[in-house]
């Protein structure tokens, strides 16, 4: 678990650096950048719906790990928009709450059954 939680402080120190340079060097337009190649139908926008896609998904399993709480359905909405900023933290919180268990990790209130 030492080696993953490196690798999530590192992703999220990166992520943070390069979205300081991207808002300096394009201002806080992310919308029409990430959307406008996906309608152009390019290679770049099959990339950005993909990850589109990852995100999403991250935030369906953070609102199923949860129980599907009112809780774990706000975590679930902030996960796909804040992406790896939000994601890697909160999988450092897990880490130390489920003691490294990857079961507990990965499952939340199912882990029990």
């Amino acid at each position: 678990m030492t080696l993953f939680r490196t690798s999530l402080i590192f992703m999220t120190l990166a992520i943070v650096f390069l979205t300081i340079m991207a808002v300096m060097e394009g201002g806080l337009n992310l919308i029409t950048p990430f959307i406008a190649p996906i309608l152009e139908m390019t290679w770049q926008g099959q990339f950005n719906f993909d990850f589109a896609c990852y995100l999403v998904l991250s935030g369906i399993w953070m609102a199923w790990r949860g129980g599907f709480t009112p809780g774990s359905i706000a975590l679930g909405v902030l996960a796909p928009p804040l992406g790896i900023v939000f994601l890697a933290p909160y999988l450092i919180y897990l880490i130390g709450t489920s003691n490294g268990d990857p079961r507990r990790l990965l499952l939340g209130v199912h882990a029990q059954a």
